[in-house]
């Protein structure tokens, strides 16, 4: 089980203009890791699913340990907090790009 890490809401406001741009962005990026982890996910589980056949069990623990490979990895709310944290997120927002035309 992962320790419940605080966050330094200063410091996390000051990576965008304000308290909820940076919770947007955060939240954006996560869906964006989200959506590949699932890809990834589906992608391995894939080959398994295909060979299904009378030997379940094999295949059922298979699954399970691809699972919890998973399960083990850190959330993608965190990793994109520490992504903006670490300033290794760039982002920009719709209408900075069309007050620039």
């Amino acid at each position: 089980m992962m320790a419940i890490e605080t966050l330094d809401l200063e410091k996390f406001e000051s990576k965008t203009a304000n308290l909820y741009e940076s919770i947007v962005v955060v939240s954006k990026r996560s869906r964006q890791i989200n959506d590949a982890l699932k890809l990834e996910l589906s992608q391995r589980l894939e080959p398994i699913i295909a060979k299904e056949t009378e030997d379940d069990t094999i295949m059922n623990q298979d699954k399970l340990n691809i699972s919890l490979e998973f399960e083990k990895r850190r959330k993608p709310s965190i990793k994109s907090i520490k992504e903006l944290m670490e300033d290794k997120l760039n982002f920009r927002f719709k209408y900075q790009d069309e007050d620039k035309k």
